[in-house]
């Protein structure tokens, strides 16, 4: 996708509460424990890229991503230090990671086969983390059977390097606990029946580290806390306190590109769900669904100029309006996200507004819209 460089909406992140998010959190962990930027979908939106180059300064030994193709990006990129896939990747493009130094992440016994395969052809050794499922009920082992057979098939194979073996918390993010600790003694469980020995074992999440949570971990896979954002938030509780302090960094600006009045009767927007009642001031933004900013954003009030404005109508595509209280100069500015937390736009607010978590908020913006990066002064 094209982003739109002629058009007044930007996501704007601060690189400097990245970095100050990252080394807050490298001070926090233990002596002996590792901190694993996890930087899959753009960096959850905010630019994987320069993310990962500002997770490197800050104290960063590794990164964590979805899919294959955003772990050959970095690497592209020049980011040389260990990447691991978290998703299951096919076992046929295990070669392709093993040439590019990339880890994988093992789901089950069959597809180890399958890469052994794959593997033996290039004559390649592939580095692997062993995924359990201990409650999550996403990809890894979770019968102790396979388990154990898989562990035989590993031992003295030249074919792949045992590197890590880890777990993801459902509930780390709550204060109910009674889950976290099942999934706890599920993985030591687990951990029990190992023969091979990793260099790695892992489970704690941004969560279960800035909540510290009572679990080993050799690593953290610091995902949403490196962008500011406390991973207990939803709309329906109040967030948990964070033992480590976070400054969010994502804002998401426009302008007006358009004012006028319209007229007691008329409508704005497809369905024409907003009908005046009087002579009003409207006030046109360009940005829209094919942005990330979903129709269900009706209602809630953006900030032009100084002034907090609802909008009013159905978000278009590319488009959206917001009723103004007074007559604004095209080009005036509009804040749809504020980096401030304690504004009542911020992304919490937002994403409480639509009935999600930040994360989906962050993510959905979209391509289109360009990421301007910026320093502290």
């Amino acid at each position: 996708m094209v982003p739109g460089i002629h058009r007044p909406a930007v996501v704007r992140v601060n690189l400097s509460a990245i970095k100050q998010n990252i080394e807050n959190e490298v001070n926090h962990l233990d002596p002996d424990q590792k901190l694993f930027a996890v930087v899959k979908a753009n960096a959850y939106g905010h630019g994987a890229i320069q993310v990962a180059k500002v997770a490197e300064e800050a104290g960063a030994s590794g990164f964590c991503v979805a899919i294959l193709d955003e772990a050959l990006e970095l690497r592209e990129n020049g980011v040389v230090k260990p990447i691991l896939v978290l998703g299951v990747v096919s076992p046929e493009y295990a070669p392709v990671a093993a040439a590019n130094g990339i880890s994988l992440t093992v789901p089950n016994l069959e597809w180890l086969h399958m890469a052994q395969e794959a593997l033996e052809r290039e004559n390649l050794q592939l580095k692997i983390h062993l995924g359990i499922d201990s409650g999550m009920g996403r990809i890894g082992f979770s019968e102790d059977d396979e388990f154990i057979e898989a562990n035989k098939f590993l031992e003295n194979n030249p074919n792949f390097f045992v590197e890590g073996m880890f777990a993801h918390f459902a509930s780390a993010d709550s204060s109910d606990d009674t889950y976290f600790k099942h999934q706890v003694e599920k993985f030591k469980h687990m951990k029990s029946l190992l023969t091979v020995k990793p260099k790695w074992i892992h489970v704690d999440n941004t969560a279960a580290s800035i909540f510290d949570k009572d679990v080993h971990s050799d690593l953290v896979r610091f995902g949403i806390g490196i962008y500011g954002l406390n991973p207990s938030s939803n709309p329906s509780s109040p967030d948990l306190k964070s033992n480590v302090e976070l400054k969010p960094a994502l804002s998401f600006v426009s302008e007006l590109t358009h004012v006028k009045t319209i007229h007691k009767g008329d409508g704005v927007g497809y369905g024409s769900t907003y009908v005046a009642d009087d002579d009003v001031i409207i006030g046109t933004v360009p940005v829209g669904y094919a942005d990330g900013w979903i129709r269900k954003f009706q209602g809630f009030k953006v900030k032009v100029g100084d002034v907090y404005c609802p909008i009013v109508g159905r978000v278009c595509m590319d488009q959206f309006m917001v009723l103004m209280p007074k007559e604004m100069p095209v080009g005036t500015r509009v804040t749809l996200i504020s980096d401030n937390p304690d504004d009542p736009n911020n992304i919490k607010a937002a994403a409480d507004y639509v009935d999600t978590i930040h994360y989906e908020v962050a993510c959905l913006l979209s391509d289109r819209l360009p990421r301007v990066y910026y320093y502290d002064e």
